[in-house]
């Protein structure tokens, strides 16, 4: 079998490199085919690698530059060759890398990504994705914040890419969609969403679309697919990020708060792996640029190896699928029938 190869930023991150090593050492415990192009300062890099027991599935590119977590897209840009995140871009551009890893920063990645690899035919704007554990399993949501607003173009654009993607992680033939809304009934919401969904109800998309969900919709695993705007889906994901964190340490005081309750929790340990399992963000680290000339997976910035393990798997999932021809195929059919929300009544 021939090895993937995935390009990774190994200095992108609030706790780069070492978590950026150590996550990759997670993964290839179970992961035996996969070889990685690490970018970043190869004097911090070697001596990691060489710890980490993988020198045999790694190659270190030297750049010199690292971008700042706070700094600006358009700052990013200016220096924007030399370091390691557009390093990783380019490995996939070049066609050396399948994929590519990083958990730097979401704006600079994103401009840098559209600058390298260019968004495919078809594509106004990318989305960012997020995989959303629910009591049926997972869900995808975009966008999540590439694009703080959405017309009904983009919503259509965002339903063909989600659809595609779902198809490829889930491995769903046909995964259902729906748009998030104030309200589940046909005249509420923004323009832009009843335009939206008044085309993927009556036009010939190839989607199996289910309408407007609600936020409490969306853990509840509704549909596979749930589209939005990225303003509205990255409140809505930071939201539910604090949420499980505030319910994990709810859960660890009660069953630390007396003699009684530990025992309690002791007798219950199995079940309580479980849940913490369940509220651990960094079992769904990892969200997707759909839309481009290449597979970019965007990490959390703050994750440990355990999540940015996920991350990397992910990467190695998708760059073995086929969504990007499925999203070109969306795409086609949207242009032949020749849609526009200022078309419908």
């Amino acid at each position: 079998m021939t090895p993937t190869t995935l390009s990774i930023d190994a200095m992108g991150g609030d706790a780069a490199p070492e978590v950026v090593l150590e996550g990759l050492k997670l993964f290839c415990r179970t992961n035996e085919d996969v070889r990685f192009i690490l970018h970043g300062r190869e004097s911090e890099l070697t001596s990691l690698v060489n710890a980490s027991g993988l020198a045999s599935r790694c190659s270190i590119v030297d750049h010199a530059d690292v971008v700042s977590m706070s700094a600006k897209p358009s700052s990013a840009l200016r220096k924007a060759r030399g370091t390691s995140m557009w390093g990783m871009i380019d490995s996939i551009k070049q066609g050396d890398a399948a994929a590519g890893v990083s958990a730097g920063n979401t704006g600079a990645l994103m401009a840098m990504a559209m600058m390298g690899l260019r968004k495919m035919e078809g594509v106004r704007r990318p989305a960012m994705t997020a995989l959303w554990p629910t009591l049926k399993g997972r869900s995808v949501v975009l966008d999540v914040g590439a694009n703080l607003e959405a017309d009904a173009d983009l919503l259509i654009e965002f339903a063909i890419m989600g659809e595609s993607y779902a198809r490829a992680v889930f491995g769903k033939e046909r995964p259902s969609v729906a748009l998030l809304n104030i309200g589940a009934e046909d005249e509420k919401g923004k323009d832009a969403i009843k335009f939206a969904g008044e085309i993927l109800r009556t036009r010939d998309l190839g989607i199996d679309f289910k309408g407007y969900v609600e936020g409490n919709d969306i853990s509840m695993g509704v549909v596979d697919v749930i589209v939005t705007d990225g303003f509205t889906g990255n409140v809505a994901l930071k939201t539910a990020e604090g949420t499980a964190r505030l319910i994990s340490t709810y859960v660890r005081q009660a069953l630390t708060s007396s003699l009684l309750s530990k025992a309690g929790a002791a007798l219950a340990a199995s079940g309580l792996r479980d849940l913490r399992t369940k509220l651990n963000p960094s079992s769904v680290n990892g969200g997707v640029l759909l839309g481009l000339n290449g597979v970019v997976v965007k990490s959390h910035g703050g994750t440990d190896a355990e999540g940015y393990a996920t991350a990397v798997k992910l990467a190695a999932d998708l760059a073995k699928s086929h969504y990007m021809e499925e999203i070109a195929s969306g795409l086609k059919r949207v242009s032949q029938l020749g849609i526009a929300p200022e078309a419908v009544e």
